[in-house]
């Protein structure tokens, strides 16, 4: 299946970036992922690395994002290290590069809080954030999670393995506005 197939239900900006990317034809999980996601179904998903999970998540997130202004996020996507947050924010800002008004910020340790507040303030339609450090930002009044609609764990195995379990389970309480959660894991 082709990307451009998903036109009646995605934006062509984000069909124009994943052609931009090099992207043509869809992976198993983005098929079975993304018509799912976009009608705001729960899932698990498992898939080796490598085979586009990523996509598979951000373009519905994307999707739903499109069209609202930056400000109180409206999707989280957690990640169980920094290395990873970092490669889901620069692949989720590559899939957005049509969508000038999409912002994405990611909070992860080891970085200077007072920084990730700031660009947090300013307002985003999407974190991408280690499990720790969103809690660090929410205790500290810097992440208003209330309009968030969508939550993705990504190596979600991986981040309950690592202890991130009460952390993980406090978000997800958090989110009142909750429709959907995914949770991705490689094979």
């Amino acid at each position: 299946m082709n990307f451009t197939e998903l036109s009646s239900s995605v934006r062509p900006e984000i069909i124009r970036a994943t052609q931009a990317m090099g992207y043509t034809e869809m992976t198993e999980i983005q098929q079975k992922a993304i018509p799912l996601m976009l009608a705001g179904h729960d899932m698990i998903a498992k898939a080796p690395t490598g085979t586009g999970k990523t996509v598979a998540f951000g373009i519905p997130i994307l999707q739903k994002a499109a069209g609202f202004p930056a400000g109180a996020p409206k999707a989280v996507v957690l990640s169980p290290t920094r290395e990873l947050a970092q490669q889901i924010a620069q692949d989720l800002t590559n899939l957005a590069q049509f969508l000038p008004e999409i912002r994405v910020v990611c909070v992860y340790g080891g970085a200077g809080l007072e920084k990730q507040q700031k660009q947090l303030k300013a307002g985003c339609q999407i974190v991408v954030a280690t499990p720790g450090r969103l809690m660090d930002h929410y205790r500290h009044h810097a992440l208003d999670l209330s309009q968030v609609t969508t939550i993705v764990l990504d190596e979600a195995d991986e981040m309950l393995n690592m202890g991130f379990y009460k952390d993980v389970r406090g978000i997800i309480d958090l989110l009142k506005s909750r429709e959907s959660l995914s949770m991705f894991s490689a094979t």
